[in-house]
């Protein structure tokens, strides 16, 4: 589909780099190769780069065409763009660069797969849909954060042929986390997991704070800093565990920290997969029957203590409520125009959110405060990152299998089923 530029004359001087963007009127049409080449151009200039194409393409945009979300997600380096309207960083030198200037601190999410594409693991879909388009987050982080984001490795993809021409496509296993740091790259905290729009605007709001306080100290003094905010984390949390349990009268709380593993072999995948129960949603119909060995769903319900937890996430409902634009991009997502029941949908997406807000708050954000009390590995983002998936997404680099694989159960296809396929390079 072409498209039409505004009436005006637009001509666009990339200060600094020499940089001209193309005069056009609105009787020239924009080719794709024109498009490219001012996303190409404007992507140069960062988020100023960005806030010159939504005023060029305003119109456009009010009913974005294919050609226009894709120029758009080029642009801002995220799928969907369009909704949130934040532009990310794909380098983490440049974030730094940008930070220092800006005197922001840094939101860096680690996930499988990449931003902006469609299939990337589902924690991170979620947060396309859940959260950055959500017009409170997206106008804080533009504010004040600059975005990064680095794939940890591919996300393992499933397609389920039917035979008849339909195919279903799903990813399976991984989580993601967004890492709050400094202008140095220095983590200060971390978001693990899917959290509701409102509990995760608070941990922003709260970090951002952090980075205030710790820039203003030297030396000794931000390392005492940084362990004193997560001690004091730390102890908030126990009390708020306490005061939910006492006001929900459970005698037998859920165990906080307890993952079963084998000396000798990987966490499995469904296992891994009880750690995010908005994700498990989605992958527990094929993770089921991939692993024999440990696909009973009640063994699973049992290691999660389910029910206790989905009492607990009931306190935290509103924390999880979604706004109008992310419920106008769920609706525009859904295949089955017309026969959904929408209201249905978000209400349930929304019930998971929740869930997955108190487990990883009370579960995985303890534990990473606990690391930073102990000052144990997270002066590093890459190896607070290796520590966080191999321990508490239960999905380590060692494992090149994702916990799909076992030793120990038996298939009946040759060679268990493995084989190659191309590897796509990566950007």
């Amino acid at each position: 589909m072409n498209l039409k530029l505004i009436t005006s004359v637009i001509t666009t001087s990339v200060v600094g780099t020499g940089l001209v963007l193309t005069a056009l009127t609105q009787t020239s049409a924009t080719k794709p190769a024109q498009l490219a080449q001012q996303v190409t151009q404007l992507r140069t200039q960062g988020p100023n780069g960005l806030d010159k194409f939504l005023s060029i393409y305003v119109k456009e945009l009010t009913n974005p065409s294919p050609q226009m979300h894709q120029a758009l997600d080029a642009l801002c380096q995220q799928k969907d763009c369009y909704a949130s309207k934040l532009y990310w960083y794909t380098d983490l030198e440049q974030a730094k660069a940008a930070a220092k200037a800006s005197n922001k601190p840094i939101l860096s999410l680690r996930l499988l797969g990449r931003l902006d594409q469609d299939l990337s693991c589902a924690n991170s879909r979620f947060f396309r849909v859940a959260l950055y388009p959500n017009a409170e987050i997206s106008k804080y982080l533009r504010q004040n954060y600059i975005l990064h984001w680095q794939s940890v490795r591919s996300a393992p993809k499933v397609t389920v042929d039917f035979g008849d021409g339909r195919k279903l496509e799903r990813t399976i296993t991984g989580n993601s986390i967004h890492y709050i740091l400094d202008s140095s790259g220095r983590p200060v905290d971390a978001i693990p997991g899917l959290y509701g729009p409102q509990a995760f605007l608070r941990q922003l709001v709260d970090g951002e704070k952090a980075i205030k306080e710790y820039s203003k100290r030297q030396g000794t003094a931000r390392e005492n800093f940084l362990r004193d905010r997560h001690r004091q984390r730390l102890a908030s949390i126990q009390d708020q565990w306490n005061a939910d349990l006492a006001k929900l009268d459970i005698q037998n709380p859920p165990r906080l920290v307890e993952i079963p593993t084998s000396s000798n072999e990987p966490p499995s995948a469904p296992v891994a997969g009880t750690i995010a129960m908005t994700k498990m949603a989605v992958e527990s119909p094929m993770l089921r029957n991939m692993s024999p060995a440990t696909s009973n769903p009640a063994a699973l319900r049992e290691i999660t203590d389910e029910a206790t937890w989905r009492r607990i996430a009931q306190l935290y409902r509103n924390d999880a409520k979604l706004d109008k634009n992310s419920i106008a991009l769920i609706n525009s997502k859904r295949f089955q125009k017309g026969n959904v029941d929408l209201q249905r949908v978000v209400s349930n997406f929304e019930t998971a959110m929740a869930l997955d807000t108190a487990r990883n708050e009370y579960m995985l954000h303890r534990q990473i405060h606990q690391w930073f009390i102990q000052g144990n590995g997270t002066s590093e983002v890459n190896s607070l990152n290796e520590k966080v998936y191999a321990e508490l997404f239960l999905t380590p680099s060692s494992d090149p299998w994702l916990g799909l694989m076992s030793s120990e159960s038996y298939s009946a296809i040759d060679n268990d089923g493995v084989g190659n396929s191309p590897v796509t390079s990566k950007k």
